[in-house]
């Protein structure tokens, strides 16, 4: 597992969040979302809270706000939804400007926003200070099924290849002066969808054989284990604390 989770994510550091366990970064991650979502939805105060504290985590990363921000497009269907509930939920209405507007649908859409905003600020900053042999390390400690982890190494592994391979006959069609411009040249996309399928297929194939030649017996050896100090422990929960203290607030208010 020499390969990271891809040059987009993976980002090479030495913060207090990079030097984290996996799996302790892992927990903290699960725990802080959960407990954002739990929140009521009308606690747009304490959400703004908790989206403090995932802009506190991604600074101490320490990675520069541009690869970031960027990452932020996977968020963009919840944006979409969360501008239209005020237009199409049904309830007691409110003027804003010359439109009215449902107002349970402006209270749902801006607890999405921030909810949606502060999860995926959390994930980047695991993404991008967790390497894909740490990130599979990190499950195997937590003692997830050893199938499941083994095929989310091979998928984060070999995904790199078969895009690699997909861009090479991508190149070698436009080469030959192939430009999908219309329903005719779907034959040939289909085509080399297919040859890309064989070959990842054949490639998958020969990986198993060189595996049961090298003693592979069906699980994965665990080399250099992890662990985490009591410490690493408080660093990664902290944020869960916090948000586990905005939650009960939040609740007793």
């Amino acid at each position: 597992m020499g390969g990271q989770l891809g040059p987009h994510l993976h980002v090479e550091g030495t913060s207090v969040v990079h030097r984290l366990p996996a799996h302790a970064k892992l927990v903290g991650l699960l725990l802080f979302v959960l407990l954002v979502v739990a929140l009521p939805r009308d606690a747009h105060g304490h959400r703004l809270a908790m989206l403090g504290v995932a802009f506190a985590v991604v600074a101490a990363t320490r990675v520069p706000w541009r690869h970031v921000l960027a990452r932020l497009v996977v968020e963009t269907p919840f944006v979409v939804f969360a501008l239209v509930l005020p237009f199409v939920a049904v309830g007691p209405t409110m003027r804003v400007g010359p439109v009215t507007v449902s107002r349970d649908g402006v209270e749902a859409g801006l607890a999405l926003l921030l909810t949606a905003t502060t999860s995926v600020l959390m994930a980047v900053a695991f993404a991008t200070t967790t390497s894909s042999r740490d990130l599979v390390r990190g499950l195997q400690r937590l003692g997830v099924p050893d199938r499941l982890v083994q095929i989310l190494a091979f998928m984060v592994r070999y995904l790199g290849v078969v895009g690699s391979q997909a861009q090479r006959m991508k190149v070698a069609r436009e080469s030959r002066a192939f430009a999908p411009r219309s329903v005719r040249s779907w034959p040939v996309v289909a085509a080399s969808a297919g040859a890309l399928f064989i070959r990842s297929y054949e490639r998958g194939e020969r990986v198993h054989l060189a595996m049961l030649s090298r003693g592979y017996t069906g699980r994965m050896p665990v080399t250099d284990p992890l662990s985490a100090s009591a410490s690493d422990w408080a660093r990664a929960l902290a944020p869960s604390v916090l948000a586990l203290g905005t939650l009960v607030v939040a609740h007793t208010a």
